[in-house]
């Protein structure tokens, strides 16, 4: 008997401890196939955008490029000692887009600046991003390009910056604006809105990038609405409630969702690209909220 009841528990603590490790487990979301991928290109913008359909000579709208038709490689994977690393040119407006949608999640990657800037980012800084909760169809937003979501921006110097995308909405830890200042996150104060037609952009509340370009870490946790933004280990915004607003005013939560990664006339390269689900916000994060 005393033997049965011995079994019955070394088989009990195997079980406990393959879905604990089950539950911690990282997916990685790169190989060399790009195979958990879709691309989308819309158009290589020119100085002076308006956010409008981009129009030929004869006044016609330019259809953009489209999903899978990247001929000009502007998607690459290079094969590297380390793992595959992904090369993303700059050279067209574009992103990556996950085939599959994710709730309730822990990623993270690490990312560093490539040398060229396209038209019309020549004289700007270099600039890319991480979209989350990405519903719907491509070109939804401003630049005709990416999907209704949330940005955890990339930027030289502006790492986890946050835009609004299209007719998003969330609620950010943040000083408010003020005349032609932005709204500045910071995780003592009280959660402020950032929706289309009001601030629609906050600023992280420091700077950690890695200096002399080399890799830097983001982390990007997403629970039931609230999301953070990490940055070589600090937290550099606090979000919650997130949504989107239809065009007649009704907010709908929008807490799942497919991953983008940006082309924006700027060359970047991202590498141990891995995800792993969460059943609850990690308890040294829950006080932030």
């Amino acid at each position: 008997m005393k033997q049965i009841f011995l079994q019955i528990t070394c088989f009990t603590l195997l079980i406990l401890f393959s879905s604990l490790k089950t539950a911690d487990e990282w997916t990685p979301l790169l190989d060399k196939d790009l195979s958990q991928w879709q691309s989308y290109l819309s158009y290589a913008h020119k100085p002076g955008y308006n956010g409008k359909v981009p129009k030929d000579a004869a006044g016609n709208p330019i259809a953009p490029v489209g999903y899978d038709k990247d001929s000009l490689k502007v998607f690459s994977v290079i094969d590297e000692k380390g793992g595959p690393v992904l090369r993303v040119s700059g050279e067209m407006y574009g992103c990556l887009i996950s085939r599959q949608s994710y709730e309730n999640y822990h990623l993270k990657l690490q990312v560093k600046w490539g040398q060229k800037k396209y038209v019309p980012r020549m004289n700007l800084l270099k600039d890319s991003g991480i979209l989350y909760h990405s519903i719907g169809e491509a070109g939804a937003d401003y630049w005709r390009t990416w999907m209704l979501s949330q940005e955890f921006q990339i930027m030289e110097g502006h790492m986890g910056d946050f835009w609004c995308q299209a007719n998003s909405a969330i609620d950010i830890r943040s000083y408010p604006s003020e005349g032609s200042m932005s709204r500045i996150a910071d995780e003592k104060q009280p959660f402020g809105t950032l929706k289309q037609g009001g601030d629609g952009f906050c600023m992280r509340s420091g700077n950690y990038e890695t200096p002399g370009n080399e890799w830097t870490t983001l982390e990007l946790i997403c629970f039931k609405g609230k999301s953070l933004h990490i940055v070589n280990g600090h937290v550099v915004m606090i979000l919650q409630n997130s949504r989107y607003i239809t065009p007649e005013g009704k907010e709908v939560p929008m807490t799942k969702g497919k991953l983008q990664l940006q082309s924006e006339a700027a060359e970047v390269f991202f590498r141990d690209i891995r995800i792993k689900p969460l059943e609850k916000m990690p308890p040294a994060y829950e006080r932030l909220f």
